[in-house]
């Protein structure tokens, strides 16, 4: 059993107590090749992030870090610009051999909610060791909003692999001749390279801009917030714009995306030299996303963006990221799309599901 592993295979870990939880699972939280993870009870307000470093438990930083605790049980507000860490109801005993990563779900990532996984012992965020047992916490920082929570949410996920999973240059490349995965010829350097579109073909409005001041975004609520209450409209027609300091954009990669039904993929920088700027990831691309037997027909990868120090120009077809494949373990019994009525496929340029189109 050599790489990511299926639905199936996460039901198989949970069945066999290798994930376990504080309350009963909950519908959709297996994801094709990801496992939903949910706020506890509390949220801990910390001075600074933290890792647990080797040796060490998250319960002995938090005694060192904490400020105050915030109880999420009739929802509470994690203010912008804070940092809290919030045990989450997943924990793992995981078998000889697995390892996971996490990552913020795609939502998340749309809100400019920093989420990251820490566990015991951890070096590094969202990389859990091969055979961890022990808790899962979530460190939250809410970047642009502030954010309304309560227990049970689902900000982040979890993927399992075993072995090495990730695909070569020459793997991608003869995969990219079996099934396209992207339109047009391919960047292939260590992973698929994508690009940012900024030339639309239809009017001039090329992504939106986080406004500074903005009221609090229940998690909750889908499909109910005017967006011109908390974005503002970005519009190119020179096919560049101009990156400020400090501003979180959403915009939208230039190819459309193909993930095989066999096949998951993260995104992850494609170089740090590029730019004054960050392409921020709500990382996993889950089997089936764009994909002809799940409805998808290509879908576009939404961008998050932080400029750092300086301004920056951003011209169209700038590479700014790469899609690193990974084999699947098993064929998913359901993909990402149709199967399950997944909220991004076939997108476009589109915000977070919390505001109306």
């Amino acid at each position: 059993m050599t790489g990511v592993l299926a639905s199936q295979q996460i039901a198989k870990l949970i069945d066999d107590g290798a994930i376990s939880a504080a309350t009963p699972y909950v519908d959709g939280q297996i994801q094709p090749a990801s496992l939903d993870l949910r706020l506890g009870t509390v949220a801990y307000r910390v001075r600074a992030s933290f890792l647990a470093g080797e040796g060490r438990s998250v319960a002995d930083r938090l005694a060192e870090f904490e400020m105050h605790r915030v109880d999420l049980t009739n929802g509470a507000v994690l203010e912008k610009g804070c940092v809290y860490v919030v045990p989450l109801m997943e924990s793992l005993a995981l078998p000889a051999g697995i390892q996971a990563v996490a990552n913020a779900k795609s939502s998340t990532g749309r809100l400019d909610l920093l989420t990251r996984t820490i566990t015991d012992g951890g070096v590094e965020f969202d990389r859990i060791a091969l055979g961890y047992n022990g808790p899962l916490y979530a460190e939250i920082c809410p970047r642009s909003f502030s954010v309304l929570v309560r227990p049970g949410m689902r900000l982040n996920q979890i993927r399992f692999r075993s072995g090495h999973a990730v695909l070569d240059d020459a793997e991608l490349q003869a995969l990219h001749a079996e099934t396209p995965l992207v339109n047009g010829e391919p960047v292939i350097d260590d992973g698929l390279g994508f690009s940012v579109d900024l030339a639309p073909q239809n009017g001039t409005l090329v992504g939106y801009r986080a406004k500074p001041h903005t009221g609090v975004i229940d998690l909750d609520l889908l499909n109910h917030y005017d967006p011109r209450e908390f974005w503002e409209e970005v519009h190119s027609d020179n096919q560049q714009i101009i990156l400020d300091p400090g501003a979180f954009y959403i915009l939208v990669s230039r190819e459309a995306v193909t993930i095989p039904p066999m096949q998951a993929a993260e995104m992850a920088p494609y170089l740090a030299m590029v730019g004054e700027f960050r392409v921020h990831y709500a990382g996993f691309f889950d089997p089936g996303f764009g994909h002809d037997s799940a409805g998808g027909t290509g879908s576009r990868g939404v961008l998050e963006v932080r400029c750092h120090e300086a301004p920056f120009v951003l011209e169209h077809g700038q590479i700014v990221g790469r899609l690193v494949y990974e084999q699947m373990s098993e064929l998913p019994e359901q993909l990402y799309g149709r199967d399950i009525k997944s909220n991004y496929q076939g997108q476009g340029l589109k915000l977070s599901k919390h505001f109306r189109a």
